[in-house]
């Protein structure tokens, strides 16, 4: 007998640890009777069916989410067709709310797992296993399944300190995302939220915790994202977490985690202050700053803490943050969803997420849809069309711009340009939706331009805006570019550096500096024509490293035809939290 675990994930990177988990709690006597086939959205559906067809499963059950659910539908028509004696079973937040409908709209199903799937799933097993036994009657009396007969009883809430490891064997999960739980559950009530349903917070037991930490840590593992909900919300749990990877920190792994960052208490800032760069990134949901769509969607969250405490973990320059807003929220138009944008751009996140409402079945947003005006989409993703504060006209025009804020602004590519190109608008939204409309005019949205070639738009895009700093603009891109890469070839907006006197300037430099190294004292072993190759020197007329300093210069009228400052880009020192090369100011044996 074989039943065939299968998940459809959003991308290769991922895993499904749904899956892995059904495995692992099955326990060892049970899983050979378990096969786990993992696919993507972006195969082809028929080469899906094909290979589950070959594969010969007894039994099949789908993990289902809004990201591959249509795709999973599509499978659930054809497969009766190619193994009309397998039994079909569904699990996942996707079927759990509205499993009878479900049912009906697809009686070739067997059942649906509702819910929490480990200990159902163990049952259910245990009941195709003992073949003599009459199977339908057993599945009657497990609890956590809807037939067609109608639910069993309801689950009990699994105790997760009982869950098994799911990665003893990292072979599966090589160059993949590990996602690891240690509590499942949340204290908060956010309306577009599934987590809100079950306000039991359970923890994983510490001690086991710390074993399992240990175990990514002695293993390299490049990053380890917590799903946990709201991280956070037990002060002691967090705080024995932050505090053990502080601790056995192996220089090396890298932990995500999702948290609400104005109940941050100051010990936990301080220890976060003591993390190695690049220990730990934060993700937080701000979502909106207007104080009418924060208590709509039952959030209780002081923003006006919430922008102190992350100025004070930026402080610190050793946290990634990211940060999120949700459009299409009750009570927030297009001007006062540009108020937050502006808002949260200012705390300086690393990462800007402009998201869109997703109104999942089962939470409180879907049950008051028609309260707040919210059309949406009837498949997944269930996306916001628009609302009574906001029209369909307005989300595309926020969709155009959450485009421009992922290649210009989370890319991390033109941070100093971004920077300075800020003060010829009103505000960072005003860009973006200014940027928006270039690349509307310009045919990029159908056309997009190269990564190579962004810098080109980007620098078409502020000669448009601001003409005046032309030349300005040309030197930050070129300083944008080199904190990236060692270009092989020079971009056509960048200096000149034929002219003898340049020329022999960066040549003295690398010569002087075989001999002395007294700026790349890591490069010990190489002549000054490997150094001018592994590193990069830049000569710049603008202080486009300080944009407060460019400011002052460019307001002052500072002349570019005199000295130059010499930057020498070193690629093998870099800032683990922006993956920018570390830069310095270096002196030449030439007047300029």
């Amino acid at each position: 007998m074989k039943f065939l675990l299968t998940a459809v994930n959003a991308k290769y990177i991922h895993s499904n640890p749904a899956i892995y988990s059904l495995r692992a709690y099955a326990g060892k006597e049970l899983q050979k009777y378990i096969e786990l086939a993992e696919y993507t959205i972006n195969h082809n559906m028929q080469d899906i069916l094909a290979d589950i067809y070959r594969r010969k499963p007894d039994v099949i059950a789908f993990s289902c989410y809004i990201w591959n659910w249509n795709l999973i539908q599509d499978l659930l028509r054809e497969l009766p067709k190619v193994l009309p004696g397998t039994d079909i079973w569904l699990g996942g937040p996707e079927v759990s709310y509205d499993a009878d409908l479900i049912l009906q709209e697809y009686p070739q199903l067997s059942g649906i797992m509702v819910g929490e799937g480990e200990a159902t799933f163990k049952e259910l097993l245990q009941a195709y296993v003992r073949v003599e036994e009459e199977r339908e009657n057993k599945w009657q009396n497990i609890p956590g399944l809807c037939l067609h007969t109608g639910y069993t009883p309801v689950r009990e809430l699994t105790d997760i300190s009982t869950l098994p490891f799911l990665y003893q064997d990292l072979e599966p999960f090589a160059n993949r995302i590990i996602y690891y739980e240690t509590s499942r559950g949340c204290p908060y009530r956010c309306s577009y939220c599934l987590s809100s349903i079950d306000k039991q917070v359970r923890l994983r037991d510490i001690s086991v915790v710390k074993r399992e930490l240990q175990f990514f840590l002695d293993n390299k593992v490049t990053q380890v994202k917590f799903v946990d909900r709201t991280f956070n919300c037990n002060h002691e749990h967090a705080m024995a977490i932050w505090q053990y990877i502080y601790e056995h920190d192996n220089g090396v792994t890298n932990f995500h985690f999702e948290i609400s960052a104005d109940i941050l208490r100051e010990d936990e800032i301080a220890l976060l202050r003591k993390f190695r760069p690049g220990l730990a990134q934060l993700e937080i949901g701000v979502q909106s700053t207007n104080e009418k769509t924060i208590g709509a969607i039952n959030r209780v969250m002081s923003v006006d803490k919430l922008e102190r405490i992350v100025a004070s973990i930026q402080a610190g320059h050793n946290i990634h943050q990211h940060l999120d807003l949700i459009a299409g929220l009750p009570f927030e138009d297009y001007e006062s969803f540009g108020r937050s944008f502006d808002r949260v751009y200012a705390m300086e996140p690393e990462q800007l997420q402009l998201g869109f409402l997703k109104v999942l079945k089962g939470s409180e947003m879907q049950k008051r849809t028609e309260e707040f005006g919210v059309c949406y989409l009837s498949r997944p993703p269930y996306e916001v069309l628009h609302t009574k504060w906001l029209s369909y006209d307005e989300v595309l025009r926020l969709k155009r711009i959450e485009e421009m804020v992922e290649l210009y602004y989370n890319s991390n590519q033109y941070t100093h340009t971004l920077a300075f190109l800020l003060q010829a608008f009103a505000g960072p939204f005003a860009m973006f939706e200014a940027m928006a409309d270039f690349y509307e005019r310009e045919g990029f949205f159908l056309n997009s331009p190269a990564r190579a070639y962004r810098y080109h738009v980007l620098l078409k895009f502020a000669e448009e805006y601001d003409k005046a700093n032309y030349d300005v603009y040309r030197e930050l891109l070129t300083y944008d570019m080199y904190l990236r890469e060692n270009l092989k070839s020079r971009p056509d907006f960048a200096a000149d550096l034929s002219a003898d006197m340049v020329k022999g300037a960066i040549r003295a430099f690398y010569q002087k500096e075989e001999t002395e190294r007294r700026y790349l004292p890591a490069y010990t072993g190489y002549d000054w024509k490997q150094l001018s190759k592994m590193t990069h020197l830049e000569p710049f007329h603008y202080p486009v490293w300080d944009i407060a300093a460019l400011a002052e210069a460019v307001g002052k009228r500072t002349s570019n035809t005199g000295s130059m400052t010499y930057i020498l880009f070193d690629y093998k020192s870099r800032n683990p939290l922006n993956y920018e090369a570390a830069t310095q100011s270096v002196e030449t044996d030439m007047e300029h």
